[in-house]
């Protein structure tokens, strides 16, 4: 397999191929799910619920182009399968953080940390106070 695949590289055909839109077209193309699997870490405040449908969208409409397109065009449906991927798990995100009671959730336990964390912070103060006495 591999050395049928590099047999292929050195013809005209690749050469055609890789000096072609129809390869960098996708390889281009490839900066909007790379940033849509980036924003997977990223806070839910963040994102925005409009482009991020929008954009799902997009590439659900785009996947079908690349798979009628003759010859068709693999990269460019992968590129587009990714991105309607990441963008509708975005999605689901946006949803579930301020439509089905994430924020308030998240809001709770950062009530709690905090208030944990002033209880550690007066209990360093007091044991200070009574080392201070002690001496």
């Amino acid at each position: 397999m591999a050395s049928t695949f590099f047999t292929w590289l050195r013809t005209p055909a690749a050469r055609d191929y890789f000096f072609s839109t129809h390869f960098w077209g996708p390889v281009a193309n490839w900066g909007l799910p790379l940033a849509a699997l980036a924003d997977l870490k990223k806070d839910e405040e963040m994102i925005s619920g409009t482009m991020t449908t929008a954009l799902a969208c997009y590439s659900m409409v785009f996947m079908r182009f690349a798979w009628r397109v003759q010859p068709r065009n693999y990269l460019l449906f992968a590129c587009h399968a990714t991105n309607a991927t990441a963008q509708s798990l975005n999605d689901a995100r946006f949803v579930k953080y301020w439509y089905m009671g994430g924020r308030e959730k998240k809001l709770e336990e950062e009530a709690a940390k905090a208030a944990e964390e002033g209880k550690v912070t007066e209990a360093v103060k007091a044991a200070v106070e009574a080392k201070k006495s002690d001496a």
